[in-house]
């Protein structure tokens, strides 16, 4: 994720010691804010999906596994983004589409996620709200499933150019301990 931003903050550096005035600077400064985070993303990738079969049942140990893929592309001059997922063979579900919305709030630096999908049509779930630091992301949320309180958690880690991972963890205990349910291993198409 930051080696993708380094290119950027170069070139900011370069214009600097040019003498350009303070746009390069308040460029360089927005560059930093956290709206590039994402970037990474765009683009299409090829999906290893590893799922616990029940996500809600605590200390479950039956996982799925099976291929999915995803196109991402950015919106609003970057503070934000759409990826579109499609599993034609989620087990259990047959084909399988979700979407993910995420959108930049430059006030805070922080980054909400959005998410609905054919399993709960016409419905953005409660999105989950965070920020990357030291090349990882973590976005967490409170939310009832199946009328079930719980914390939810993502975590995008291990990026590169050409690879990333994804994984979603819920908390029946206020975040006290996680269980990881959903895991992505990405892999870029292009």
């Amino acid at each position: 994720m930051r080696s993708n931003r380094r290119s950027g903050l170069e070139n900011v550096t370069s214009e600097l010691s040019s003498g350009q005035s303070g746009t390069a600077a308040e460029a360089g400064e927005l560059d930093r804010d956290g709206r590039r985070d994402f970037d990474y993303l765009v683009g299409a990738w090829a999906i290893a999906n590893r799922r616990l079969v029940d996500p809600l049942a605590e200390g479950s140990a039956e996982w799925l596994e099976f291929p999915s893929s995803s196109q991402a592309q950015s919106i609003l001059g970057g503070l934000g983004n759409l990826e579109r997922y499609v599993a034609p063979a989620f087990p259990g579900r047959g084909s399988f589409e979700g979407l993910s919305l995420r959108l930049f709030d430059p006030a805070t630096s922080l980054w909400r996620i959005w998410w609905a999908s054919t399993a709960q049509t016409g419905s953005l779930d409660t999105p989950v709200v965070g920020r990357f630091a030291d090349g990882r992301g973590r976005f967490e949320c409170q939310d009832v499933l199946n009328g079930r309180p719980l914390h939810v958690r993502y975590d995008w880690k291990d990026i590169t150019g050409v690879s990333a991972t994804w994984e979603q963890a819920f908390s029946f205990d206020s975040g006290e301990t996680w269980q990881p349910n959903w895991i992505m291993k990405l892999t870029r198409e292009s």
